[in-house]
Order: C-alpha cells, then sequence, then structure tokens
C-alpha cells in the first residue's frame, strides 16, 4: 500500500483535542470490550526468551527484533510480534473458566513492516483472549464474539459523535460475514486484497472467514502461522477455517481498513495438521507446543484490536502517525505537512 494523500483533507480535531480524544477512546473502548467478552486485564511482556515457541510467527517468515541478556550468558530475547500464545499459555496458568478470559496491552516493533497510511514500525494493540469448552469450536462462537466486539466499536463511535458532533458516525448497523472462498468465487479475476476492497466498499464493515487454508484457486487468501489460530478446520459452512479479519471501509483513504485479527484457537488435532502442512513440524518440540499437543492448554478464542487504527478510525484521520508517535521517512512526514496531515 503507498501512502495515500486524501483530496482536500480537513483535520476534524486540533492535535491537543485529538490526544483527550484518544485517551476517550482507549478507556472507553477497552471498559466495554471486558465487558462484552468477559474479560480481566492482565500485564503482558515487552518480550520474550527465543526458542520457546511463545512469540507470534504472523506470517512466518517475519523476524523478530532480538537482543541478548548480558545475566543470562548472553541468552537472546525478541521483542513481541503479539500475544497470541502467550495469552493461551496465561489462560491455563491462571485457570480461567469457560466464557472468562483476558486482555492485556500488546507493544511491538515490527521493522519489516512498509511504512505508509496503516502501517508503522509501532504496533499497540488490545490483544485479548477467552477460555472456551471444546464443543465450542464452532463457527457461530466466532460471528457471537465478532457481533459483540463489533457492537463495543459501534458504542465507542456513538461516544465520540456525543462529544464531538462534527464527527458523525459511519459504520453501518450490523456487520457482514464472508467466506474468502466465497470473496474467490464472486471477484475470480481480483487479486486478494482488491476482493476485499470490493466487499467493504459494498457493506462497509465485514469479516473475511478462513484466512490461511489454500482456497480452490491453490492459495490461501492471506497468510498465517500454523500454530495459533485453527485455519483447516471445516465449519459449518463448507469452508475452511474458524478464523477471520474484521475490516472496515474507510472512506477517508478509500480503502480497506483492518482492525482486527481474530479466530477460534487450533486444538490437537488442528495443530499437527497445520504444522505439517506448513513444514513446521520441528515447532512441536517447544514448550508451548508439547503442552498444547499433550491436551494441556485451554481451548480458547482470541485475537488482537489495534489501538491506533481504532482511534484513527474514529477520528476520521488520514495517517496512523496522527495518533501515535512513531519514526516516520522525511519525505514522508513533508508530504503529510504539505497537505494538513500533522504526524505526532
Amino acid at each position: 500500500m503507498a501512502l495515500i494523500i486524501p483530496k482536500r483533507y480537513k483535520q476534524k480535531l486540533l492535535p491537543e483535542t485529538t490526544e483527550v480524544a484518544i485517551k476517550t477512546i482507549k478507556e472507553a473502548f477497552q471498559e466495554r470490550l471486558a465487558r462484552v467478552l468477559n474479560l480481566r486485564r492482565v500485564t503482558a511482556p515487552l518480550f520474550v526468551l527465543s526458542g520457546t515457541g511463545l512469540n507470534d510467527d504472523l506470517n512466518g517468515v517475519e523476524h523478530a527484533v532480538t537482543f541478548q541478556i548480558k545475566d543470562m550468558g548472553d541468552r537472546s530475547a525478541e521483542v513481541v510480534h503479539s500475544l497470541a500464545k502467550w495469552k493461551r499459555a496465561k489462560l491455563g496458568a491462571y485457570s480461567i473458566a469457560p466464557g472468562y478470559g483476558l486482555y492485556t496491552d500488546m507493544n511491538a516493533i515490527r521493522t519489516f513492516e512498509e511504512l505508509d497510511n496503516l502501517h508503522s514500525l509501532y504496533v499497540d494493540q488490545w490483544d485479548w483472549e477467552q477460555s472456551i469448552r471444546k464443543e465450542d469450536r464452532t463457527l457461530d462462537y466466532l460471528k457471537t464474539a465478532v457481533e459483540k466486539i463489533y457492537q463495543a466499536v459501534k458504542e465507542t463511535e456513538w461516544l465520540i459523535y456525543e462529544k464531538f458532533p462534527h464527527i458523525t458516525p459511519i459504520l453501518p448497523e450490523t456487520i457482514t460475514f464472508i467466506h474468502s472462498e466465497e470473496l474467490l468465487q464472486q471477484y475470480p479475476d481480483l487479486p486478494s486484497k482488491d476482493r476485499e476492497a470490493e466487499a467493504c466498499k459494498k457493506y462497509g464493515a465485514i469479516f473475511i472467514i478462513g484466512i490461511g487454508n489454500p482456497l480452490s484457486n491453490g492459495e490461501p487468501h492471506d497468510g498465517r502461522a500454523p500454530d495459533y489460530d485453527d485455519w483447516i478446520t471445516r465449519n459449518s459452512d463448507g469452508y475452511y477455517g474458524l478464523n477471520g479479519d474484521l475490516l472496515f471501509w474507510n472512506p477517508i483513504l478509500e480503502t480497506p481498513f483492518e482492525l482486527s485479527s481474530m479466530g477460534i484457537r487450533v486444538d490437537e488435532e488442528s495443530l499437527a495438521a497445520q504444522l505439517k502442512l506448513r513444514n513446521c513440524e520441528d515447532r512441536a518440540k517447544f514448550k508451548f507446543h508439547k503442552s498444547l499437543l499433550n491436551g494441556e492448554l485451554p481451548y480458547s478464542i482470541g485475537g488482537g484490536i489495534g489501538q491506533s487504527r481504532l482511534c484513527m478510525f474514529l477520528l476520521q484521520k488520514a495517517h496512523i502517525g496522527e495518533v501515535q508517535a512513531s519514526i516516520w521517512p522525511e519525505e514522508q512526514k513533508e508530504l503529510c505537512r504539505q497537505n494538513q496531515i500533522l504526524l505526532m
């Protein structure tokens, strides 16, 4: 995604007022998220030891920021990409009952990102995880969780409107569910990102089910690591996957806007199958994977929700740098300044 400069862009909030609005959004949304999903807040790590299998491998090709710990014999640690697996281990450690869970503030550094309106070196999100029963590992349970999260977003959008009436709500009343295979059948000649754009523009808010498993054209809609979301199990719609992405249509940038990735997590069978499919069976030696394969971890559902992304969308900003402090190329900063996009 190249840098987008909206035509006739005008800030709806001054930088000082933006800071107040960011605080309002973060406090209000996390309270609603915790309420609708029965979550309690926990403290999370910024980094984990290398070689434990706890870090989220995203698409499996990204490299984490690493460093050596002098007082531990120069043992390597790495900044987390997200906390997908760490949260599940914490559910087990705290013996959290099915139907209840935890959330935390996750901060990461992703040096491999291509910096643009939506992508930053700095990633901040609410990582959440809920313990479930084996019989809850269904598409219906996933959809219900998505609808609850969407309602929390809608409530927060309305709160911003009440405080700043010139920022009018733009999200549709309900979210539309669509499987990645259905998107492929509807738009067979388009690449996956363009298929997302067509669906987002049509419905306003969508949840694309089934991210990671190869579709009928032999290619996955998008990449997913093999050891957290379950993308190989056949669901009740007859397609593969118990996970997905939550996207909105962004009228400022005129592009799809991904807010969250989430899903039912792998069980013993789907983890083994996904590791084999991705030629990652060597990961079975890690402590986390051993525990999961041995049935020692709770079944769960979870995901991440972008904090700066949510603030950017609800405040109708053109660049994520308007709601978070990060580092940007000088030419990008200057181009934004010339077009009234003021980066922090």
